[in-house]
């Protein structure tokens, strides 16, 4: 355990930053990726397009819906171990759905299981990360998840490879093997403790302090419906290419188009994160109504140059909009309340999750076409910017870019304990 009075902006924390990256590629790169076996799926098992898609939002649900746990874990024991054992929970759902034969195998293995290993993983890290970072958090942030995107650039091709060659449960054994390393990601992590620690109580007090803060309650919704919509470019994206007349492979490859423009929105939004005064919820607005237009557009485009072109800008503003949404709530709630704040948006978030990829693929085996699942998304992207701008300061553009929380362990410096008291530095 190290100790500080404040988070270091640095040091050790660069560390965390790797692991989180390795992470986030392991988890939500293989979720983006996964629209590569939708297709494989409908076919194996010969279920409708709604069914299948609950795979994946299953997997998004628990993961998010799981994440309190994950976090009051890692507030008691630290989140080294508690990653470690979602890395092996992640793993051994993938091993066991190549031996799936129903999709409630899938349901069960990849949605439960994976899920419930990537809800151990990805919150506890990402509130370590935030722990250690003021000034530069939503750059850290934004670097850390840049893996999202680069994953995505690898898996889409790498999956459909493996599945030409393995067949989709041979390309299921070595995703597993590839989830595997979220132990070693896990084994990077070093708990820091913060002077603001002690003002915040437990994780009881910081519950339900949380559920009375009405601007946390707003965010909390707002991100639900981005949520909603989100997701439904790399769940239906492929099969709508397909429906276009497509051949698999180029439709899978422009996953990959849109994963290179993610990782340059999240390094862009980033650095503008801390480089622009005022509240970062401007910028989270911004990103999310320019998203939710661009997958209103998805229908109009039936041409390849146009449908790239769509592609390329969800990637970069969707890409955008992640590293901001990590970096708003400890502006709302303080580094203290991190791990229960990010658990419990998490948590709540998962409803969208959990509904977005069905809707879309009931309203596609309704319709006959993804005209409406674009839109619909769309819809639900701008409806959570619009929640945005009732956040605090959202119109002050001479509102403090310091953080609420760095107040705080300012005025609690002396209360640290020092090396010579036998607690030192790790």
């Amino acid at each position: 355990m190290a100790y500080r009075a404040e988070p270091p902006d640095g040091g050790w924390g660069w560390m965390v930053v790797l692991s989180a990256f390795f992470q986030s590629a392991l988890v939500f790169g293989v979720l983006r990726s996964f629209g590569v076996f939708f297709v494989e799926f409908v076919a194996a098992f010969e279920e409708p397009a709604a069914r299948v898609s609950w795979i994946a939002s299953i997997g998004i649900a628990v993961q998010q819906f799981g994440s309190p746990v994950g976090s009051a874990l890692s507030t008691k024991f630290g989140p080294r171990p508690v990653v470690m054992t979602g890395g092996i929970l992640a793993a051994l759902g993938m091993l066991l759905a190549s031996f799936a034969t129903s999709l409630t195998h899938l349901y069960l293995s990849i949605g439960l299981l994976s899920g419930s290993g990537w809800a151990l993983t990805f919150t506890p890290t990402l509130a370590c990360l935030s722990r250690y970072f003021s000034r530069r958090r939503s750059l850290a942030t934004g670097l850390a998840l840049t893996g999202v995107g680069l994953s995505s650039f690898a898996f889409a091709p790498l999956f459909q490879w493996l599945l030409n060659h393995y067949a989709w449960r041979g390309a299921l054994l070595l995703v597993s093997a590839l989830s595997l390393h979220l132990v070693a990601c896990g084994a990077l992590l070093r708990p820091l403790s913060l002077a603001e620690d002690p003002v915040v109580g437990g994780p009881g007090a910081q519950i339900t302090s949380l559920l009375r803060h009405s601007p946390f309650l707003r965010y909390t919704v707002a991100l639900t419906l981005i949520n909603t919509g989100y997701f439904i470019p790399y769940v239906h994206l492929v099969a709508h290419l397909r429906d276009l007349g497509w051949d698999p492979l180029p439709a899978a490859f422009l996953l990959s188009v849109a994963a290179i423009s993610d990782l340059v929105g999240r390094v862009a939004s980033g650095w503008l994160g801390d480089a622009v005064p005022g509240p970062v919820a401007r910028l989270l607005m911004l990103w999310t109504t320019l998203t939710g237009v661009i997958l209103a557009l998805y229908p109009v485009a039936e041409a390849p140059t146009g449908l790239v072109a769509l592609t390329v800008a969800y990637g970069f503003t969707s890409g955008a909009l992640t590293p901001v949404a990590f970096s708003v709530l400890p502006e709302l709630v303080g580094t203290g309340k991190i791990y229960c704040g990010l658990g419990l948006v998490q948590m709540v978030e998962s409803i969208g999750g959990l509904l977005g990829a069905p809707l879309s693929g009931y309203l596609r085996d309704v319709t006959g076409n993804y005209t409406a699942s674009f839109v619909v998304a769309g819809t639900f992207l701008l409806a959570g910017s619009g929640i945005l701008i009732t956040l605090p300061h959202f119109f002050c553009f001479s509102a403090p870019t310091s953080k609420p929380q760095d107040h705080v362990t300012e005025a609690l410096d002396t209360k640290v304990p020092l090396p010579e008291e036998g607690l030192g530095e790790d």
